[in-house]
């Protein structure tokens, strides 16, 4: 009975790598016809050519982010001086933002236009977890850029007290690249 269980522990502690790889790392799994599960990058063999890799924009500098932050804000009609930046100039390479103090009824519109020339800019919408009224995201070049709207209760505890008419409208930029996060080749045989 003890043998019994101890496989069907480790068949469901298998089956939770596999499925937690799959989630953050579907391109990193290949199963084979014998039923093994190949986890972490693939190992090219000679015999074979090595895949090519899916074409992404180039990375970009923290300061190429801050300009298309500009532009964006420009583009949506407010002057990028009259906010701030959430992060220092010279404080963390793969961070950066903008905030500034809006009015509710014009924080919308500004969101939108800000979403729109980002997407001029070559941004890809990931839809994943957004909602259209109040944040968007964005990715290019090993950036996410998230847009949004937040209200009085959501507030930074160092910035002023709103008003019951007004809201933050917000620029956060983060340099991702989950492609470096190494994964060790794991072989499990299910039978």
């Amino acid at each position: 009975m003890n043998a019994l269980l101890k496989r069907v522990w480790i068949g469901l502690a298998a089956t939770l790598i596999v499925s937690l790889a799959a989630v953050v790392l579907p391109d990193h799994i290949q199963i084979d016809d014998d039923g093994r599960i190949h986890l972490g990058a693939p190992t090219p063999s000679p015999s074979t050519a090595a895949p090519t890799p899916e074409s992404t924009s180039p990375p970009l500098t923290r300061d190429a982010v801050d300009e298309v932050i500009r532009t964006a804000v420009s583009a949506a009609g407010l002057d990028p001086a009259q906010g701030r930046p959430t992060v220092a100039a010279d404080a963390n390479s793969n961070r950066t933002g903008w905030m500034a103090v809006r009015e509710k009824t014009a924080a919308q519109p500004e969101m939108n236009a800000i979403c729109a020339d980002l997407e001029r800019q070559g941004w890809t919408l990931n839809p994943n977890g957004d909602r259209p009224d109040a944040s968007r995201s964005y990715k290019r070049g090993g950036w996410y850029l998230l847009v949004s709207t937040r209200g009085k209760t959501q507030a930074p505890s160092t910035t002023s007290a709103l008003t019951d008419s007004q809201t933050y409208l917000t620029l956060t930029g983060l340099q991702l690249n989950l492609s470096d996060i190494p994964l060790p080749e794991i072989t499990v045989r299910i039978r």
